[in-house]
């Protein structure tokens, strides 16, 4: 789970999940709408795959991008757990306690 925290640490990883979230895109169309150089780029996206954040299929010699929603569901929520957002605490009179 720390790696998939470490990718969404940078903001430029963040707005490439942000942009696959709407639809799957080819290397070339990412490196189009982020201002980094294509070695970093590449880089970006084998930290996002590295943590199961996005998944990469080839279409003869066009790598193609999506994001993988699962792996990003279940950080959200372990961070949830970890912080205890969104459990409710019983207060005492649910716990049957007077006032």
């Amino acid at each position: 789970m720390s790696e998939v925290y470490k990718a969404l640490s940078d903001p430029t990883r963040r707005q490439i999940l942000e942009m696959l979230r709407d639809r799957e895109m080819s290397a070339g169309e990412i490196a189009d709408r982020v201002e980094v150089s294509k070695p970093t780029l590449s880089g970006h996206l084998s930290t996002l795959k590295a943590a199961g954040l996005i998944d990469v299929t080839r279409q003869k010699t066009t790598l193609i991008y999506r994001l993988n929603v699962s792996v990003l569901e279940e950080a959200v929520l372990a961070l949830m757990s970890a912080f205890k957002i969104g459990h409710t605490v019983p207060s005492a009179a649910t716990k049957g306690e007077a006032l």
